[in-house]
């Protein structure tokens, strides 16, 4: 079962020494070409400081922004998992991850990025802005992305669950063998769709995957074990994930 995930506008800087992206590296080779498809627009895009700060929507105080795309290509990396920082993967806290988590995220976890597509945990991968909505050389990310990452998706022989917002979805729909999972606060018969707490939820939820590694066959099995763990998963053609119920548990 794989765990499809949102990236972060939020990144660590820094990575290993020495290190620099190596675009063959990266898992799904199948995306080589898009990826650095995307990577030259973003190059392109920082030619212009000003056209590449309205493109991001950068303010006066996220120059550095600019900077860290404009050396992509030759910036230090380190995985992806850990490369993301903010409210969905501050409570992952992947610095406690033990060897045995990591063999596992490695395997179960898939970060879709907006620059380089599906990207797994420990992926290497350098800092850089971009976001699922960004105009890039007179294009959009969805022309580059949405075809490829589709492919690899359905191409997939195993149950993808789909934690990704909207905005990524949009970046390559997972296709009918996925679950999506949204995030609700349960309020007596009302139910209503969360923002902050849907991350945090999210965030949390994969955490305790890392921590039990569970083994899983389908999205009952994952509701099963996460019964156990005191979530409540609710299986069905929108799988929701009740908020309460995984803040509580944490």
């Amino acid at each position: 079962m794989l765990f499809l995930l949102p990236p972060s506008e939020t990144k660590l800087d820094g990575g290993s020494a020495g290190s620099r992206l190596d675009v063959t590296g990266l898992s799904f080779g199948a995306l080589e070409a898009p990826r650095r498809a995307s990577l030259s627009l973003l190059h392109e895009m920082t030619r212009d400081d000003v056209a590449a700060a309205r493109a991001l929507r950068l303010g006066p105080t996220q120059a550095h922004e600019i900077e860290r795309n404009r050396v992509v290509s030759s910036s230090p990396t380190m995985p992806a998992l850990a490369r993301y920082t903010g409210v969905l993967f501050d409570p992952l806290d992947v610095s406690s991850l033990d060897a045995a988590s990591w063999r596992w995220a490695q395997r179960h976890v898939v970060v879709h990025s907006a620059l380089f597509g599906l990207v797994r945990a420990a992926d290497e991968i350098p800092a850089y802005r971009l976001s699922h909505d960004s105009k890039v050389g007179g294009t959009t990310l969805k022309k580059v992305w949405r075809a490829p990452v589709s492919g690899v998706l359905a191409g997939l022989d195993e149950p993808v669950v789909d934690l990704r917002s909207e905005g990524y979805v949009g970046l390559g729909p997972a296709g009918d063998g996925s679950t999506y999972v949204r995030v609700v606060s349960d309020a007596g018969d009302r139910r209503r769709a969360l923002n902050h707490f849907n991350k945090k939820s999210k965030g949390l939820f994969v955490r305790a995957l890392l921590t039990d590694r569970p083994d899983l066959a389908d999205v009952h099995d994952l509701a099963d074990w996460a019964r156990g763990r005191g979530f409540v998963i609710e299986p069905g053609l929108e799988t929701v994930l009740v908020a309460e119920s995984v803040l509580d548990a944490a």
